[in-house]
């Protein structure tokens, strides 16, 4: 196990009705002016918004808005709400919405209190100095970001999708209700799922060293995720499953999975943000799309981690060679995105890229990455493309 620091500030307050709190928990941070930062559509129709206002009218929180974020959260619309920002004198952030609207959140946050260009951060030109504080109202299972330190934007000239990881982002509070992800497209339940997996399998996969404590929690979260997403699937309405996914996604990206490894892998976060920069796709529908080629591309250069993987977490239990053992983990894994309606390769996904824009891909992940990604294996600009091409 390698040295590590576990940092997780925000306070979690979890289970039904608590987004009735949100007036006391936001007028308990001093703040002058709230943003209530959304994307619309559910958080309107199911009355939630309406109820989150009320209980800042009721707390005495003065409040203004900004809706519109959407997946893969847009470069203009955090401009737009820096600038709503400044002229109102805001001083908090509240974003109720899934990643999406918690990730333009920060990036508005971090515009607000950074001199310059918000874009240069996700650019790797500087570093952030600070974040307006920020608190959510979670609405969808999936990337983790209420408590994490990550956010991602997309920016649409040339369509380009950077992440950024600072911990002034990390939310000081967390407000998660299973009840209000039960509107949710079975779809969107799915693609949230799959990123929670994701998240904790691109620490597993790593040859970064292992701590035993870590890897037994990570598997367990891996195994509820797995049990709960069956169920979801033919019970949307399953308040314990909805519970189950909703706490295993806050968990999956807060770092404790990756406690004493070193590093992690991600390299499949950042070929599915190229397929979502170009072709707008859900970003957990685009990881399943990619996982299986990038696993058979690496796995013998991590075959111990996989071979784990496939006993403890997909249960094969057959006999046979390690690289066997490996492959029907990796098989099983394909069999449950098929199980809850992911798709396994590009096509099934809906996107035909040619061949052109499979190598656009490569190079605009080689930049983003350095160079380099990953820890399973460590991957170029040409393994890249292969495992696109594998992808198809």
């Amino acid at each position: 196990m390698h040295n590590f620091e576990y940092y997780t500030p925000t306070r979690v307050v979890f289970g039904k009705g608590t987004e009735e709190k949100v007036g006391q928990l936001v007028a308990e941070q001093n703040c002058k002016k709230v943003l209530i930062h959304y994307g619309g559509g559910s958080v309107i129709r199911s009355g939630l918004l309406d109820r989150v206002k009320k209980s800042l009218d009721e707390s005495g929180v003065s409040y203004v808005e900004l809706g519109g974020a959407v997946p893969n959260p847009r470069l203009g619309l955090v401009y737009e709400g820096i600038e709503l920002c400044k002229k109102e004198g805001v001083d908090f952030i509240l974003a109720v919405g899934g990643g999406s609207a918690i990730d333009s959140g920060k990036a508005i946050g971090y515009g607000v209190v950074n001199e310059g260009d918000v874009w240069e951060l996700y650019d790797r030109k500087r570093k952030a100095a600070g974040c307006l504080p920020i608190g959510v109202v979670l609405t969808l299972a999936a990337t983790g970001s209420e408590m994490s330190d990550s956010s991602v934007i997309t920016k649409e000239d040339g369509w380009i999708k950077r992440g950024y990881s600072s911990d002034y982002c990390r939310p000081k509070f967390a407000i998660m209700n299973p009840e209000l992800t039960m509107t949710l497209p079975d779809y969107q339940t799915a693609c949230g799922c799959t990123d929670i997996m994701m998240h904790t399998m691109e620490r597993y996969f790593t040859n970064g060293g292992h701590m035993e404590i870590t890897d037994s929690m990570a598997e367990a979260l891996l195994r509820t995720v797995l049990t709960n997403a069956k169920i979801l699937v033919k019970e949307p309405d399953n308040y314990e499953a909805r519970a189950e996914v909703m706490w295993a996604g806050s968990l999956a990206h807060n770092g404790l999975t990756g406690c004493g490894i070193e590093g992690g892998d991600f390299a499949s976060h950042a070929l599915e943000h190229e397929m979502g920069g170009m072709f707008d796709v859900a970003h957990g529908a685009g990881l399943a799309a990619v996982w299986g080629s990038w696993a058979r591309y690496v796995y013998k250069d991590c075959l111990p981690r996989f071979k784990r993987y496939a006993r403890n977490v997909m249960g094969v239990e057959e006999e046979g060679s390690d690289e066997e053992i490996a492959l029907k983990g990796i098989e099983a894994m394909e069999d449950f995105y098929r199980e809850i309606h992911m798709p396994t390769s590009m096509e099934e996904l809906g996107i035909h890229p040619t061949d052109e824009q499979l190598k656009e891909m490569a190079r605009k992940c080689s930049i983003a990455c350095g160079g380099k990604k990953g820890s399973a294996k460590v991957l170029k600009e040409e393994d890249m493309l292969a495992i696109y091409r594998m992808a198809l």
